[in-house]
């Protein structure tokens, strides 16, 4: 097996005046390195368009993640699709891309602009086979993957960009093309592409989009762990276990909060230093520690981290605020964001007495309860999680 991962990103814009986007991605997992990725295109915007898309690539995605033929995936679609009662037709373009042991690609398109792919930081042309199914021409694509390659699929709302306005025949598949090819240098996470991607056919467009925009990239990546230590264990005799067992784990390291970083520099022999520089008001100072990546303050911090991580997901409107700053919460948000494939949680179960206080709305769960909405989180994210939690004197695993 390689040590290959695909990262997943996608942003969607609606039509000017619509509720709801008429484009629809949708993601199935195999088993944790094969995954089908369905971006659907329904016909017109709105209501409509929604369950179009929303059908197609549910329907789409489940049926490929089990195996079952192209042929009888499109069938089910035709015979599956409401009949608009304007058209008189049951329509929804799509693409497929379904990763294979983190090996393949194959890629199914029908109607949607073509896949970009970008090898080498070069368009890449790939070869393209065509099938007819149910009257519908199809193209169909396998290809072996490489490190860096980025595959960007979008709806026509894309390449319709800025027709009467920036241009007089929109945004040419060529012209996006080489705007991806020219990102693809920088090392911008898959989210953040597709961000840049449709802002920018938001600006074309001039702020009202004459069409549903969609964008979805996936880059392959070499797999890089993140260990993350948030809490020191109930029972003081796991200090040493629990910290061995983090230190001796592969990849960077982070430790959240006062006791734990005090332990950890106790563990390995080193001076804790803290910093006394606010980066922001609302966020506590770092920390440093020989042979520690990051030291940071734990609850108030990581709950930042939640935030931006849940808005990320989202509209993605706060990457400026994080991927620049150099508080705590914004450097753990790099390292987990746009760093880390795999990323392992040490929670300790100790009870933190400046929490017992009845007016403050936290207990005796917190940690778990904030590593559990962050791993749902970073999971959305298409990243690997493993949590483990120190109480009494056993290690479990959740």
């Amino acid at each position: 097996m390689n040590n290959l991962c695909a990262e997943i990103g996608w942003k969607s814009i609606n039509h000017e005046g619509e509720q709801l986007c008429g484009d629809h991605v949708d993601i199935v997992e195999q088993n944790e390195n094969s995954m089908v990725i369905v971006l659907a295109d329904g016909l017109g915007s709105g209501v409509k368009a929604s369950i179009l898309s929303t059908l197609t690539s549910k329907i789409i995605s489940t049926m490929m993640a089990e195996g079952l033929p192209l042929e009888e995936c499109v069938s089910t679609i035709a015979a599956t699709l409401p009949i608009c009662s304007v058209r008189g037709v049951a329509y929804s373009t799509f693409t497929i891309i379904h990763i294979i042991d983190n090996s393949t690609a194959e890629l199914i398109q029908y109607d949607n602009p073509q896949v970009i792919l970008i090898r080498n930081y070069e368009i890449y042309d790939y070869p393209k086979s065509e099938l007819i199914i149910d009257k519908k021409k199809i193209y169909k694509t396998t290809i072996k993957l490489q490190e860096n390659d980025i595959f960007v699929a979008m709806s026509d709302g894309c390449p319709h960009a800025g027709i009467g306005i920036a241009y007089n025949f929109g945004w040419k598949y060529e012209e996006i093309a080489e705007f991806m090819k020219d990102l693809s240098y920088v090392g911008y996470t898959a989210k953040t592409l597709s961000s840049m991607l449709v802002d920018e056919c938001n600006k074309l467009y001039g702020g009202q989009p004459g069409d549903d925009a969609t964008a979805c990239v996936i880059r392959i990546r070499k797999r890089e762990p993140m260990n993350l230590l948030f809490g020191p264990p109930s029972n003081r005799d796991d200090c040493d276990r629990m910290m061995s067992l983090f230190f001796s784990k592969e990849g960077k390291h982070i430790i959240c909060g006062g006791t734990t970083s005090t332990i950890a520099a106790k563990y390995l022999g080193k001076p804790l230093k803290p910093s006394l520089k606010f980066e922001r008001s609302d966020i506590p100072p770092t920390a440093e520690i020989e042979g520690v990546d990051l030291v940071t303050e734990g609850v108030i911090t990581i709950n930042k981290v939640i935030e931006y991580a849940k808005d990320m997901l989202d509209k993605n409107e706060k990457y400026e605020e994080w991927g620049f700053s150099n508080d705590g919460a914004s450097l753990i948000c790099r390292l987990l964001f746009e760093e880390a494939t795999d990323i392992n949680f040490y929670v300790g179960r100790a009870v933190n007495p400046a929490h017992q206080n009845p007016d403050l709305p936290i207990n005796f769960n917190i940690k778990m309860r904030l590593v559990e909405e962050l791993s749902a989180c970073l999971k959305q994210m298409g990243k690997r999680i493993k949590a483990v939690s120190y109480t009494h004197l056993r290690a479990h695993e959740t």
